[in-house]
């Protein structure tokens, strides 16, 4: 199942897929982020984390434009500790090397404490490091 996410202009800024086969949800965000649209969508994915129980993120910012450096402090130190706590222990973030984009998911992952993270420029090691854990019935 995918939902799709818009912003004011109608365009999608975020789809939100829960992965039954990976047993993951899967976030694909695009364009431009505002911080309303990052604190909409952050919140989205995590229902849906919490509705399907499992416990891991394929987040997928190789599309975004621009930095989400707004957003850093709220995703740190609200969402991550209410992403947690409604499951969430392994979060494989993808982003494009060089990117602004980048920088804001290295001050993310550097303050992150509540569950595990790692970031990627292929998505394919994302997918591979993640499955380790979405398949297994190892958590933390």
């Amino acid at each position: 199942m995918t939902q799709e996410y818009r912003n004011a202009f109608g365009n999608v800024y975020l789809t939100v897929t829960v992965d039954s086969e990976n047993r993951w949800v899967h976030t694909d965000w695009m364009g431009y982020l505002t911080e309303e649209s990052v604190k909409a969508g952050a919140l989205a994915y995590t229902d849906a984390l919490r509705k399907a129980d499992l416990f891991c993120v394929l987040n997928d910012t190789t599309k975004v434009i621009g930095s989400w450096d707004h957003s850093v402090d709220w995703v740190v130190n609200q969402w991550a500790p209410m992403a947690a706590k409604a499951g969430l222990r392994h979060f494989a973030m993808v982003t494009a090397p060089q990117s602004f984009a980048e920088g804001s998911a290295s001050a993310f992952y550097s303050s992150l404490k509540d569950f595990e993270a790692r970031v990627f420029d292929n998505i394919q090691e994302a997918r591979q490091w993640l499955r380790q854990y979405s398949l297994s019935n190892v958590t933390i």
